[in-house]
């Protein structure tokens, strides 16, 4: 849509915002992600795999939380690329992925963590 078949012409130079205005279609990937966060126990749990590579059971003690619970959470994150796997054995090991998008939303999580609960 062009400035110009806008309905009010508020006299802003909006044609170049327009033209980059990004689909429906990218917005709701982003919405998808952040959808899997909406979670507190899915957030907090991403943020333990930025720190450190561990096992469900682990994870589970960690989080005090039933090993399927975890699984379900990791499954989610899995699914949105926010963490991968890898098998050792017996053993899956899970951490963050190492994408821009975690290492983003890492660092936003971490800024917002420092204002809103300030270590005391």
């Amino acid at each position: 849509m062009s400035h110009s078949h806008l309905p009010h012409d508020h006299g802003q130079p909006l044609e170049a915002l327009l033209h980059a205005l990004p689909e429906i279609e990218d917005f709701q990937s982003l919405a998808d992600i952040f959808k899997q966060l909406s979670d507190g126990s899915r957030l907090r749990l991403f943020w333990l795999l930025c720190h450190c590579e561990e096992c469900v059971i682990n994870l589970s003690a960690m989080m005090h939380m039933s090993s399927p619970a975890i699984s379900h959470h990791l499954k989610q994150l899995k699914d949105a690329g926010l963490i991968v796997s890898r098998r050792d054995g017996k053993e899956v090991y899970y951490k963050a992925a190492d994408t821009p998008t975690a290492q983003i939303l890492h660092d936003a999580f971490e800024g917002l963590m420092a204002i809103t609960c300030p270590m005391k």
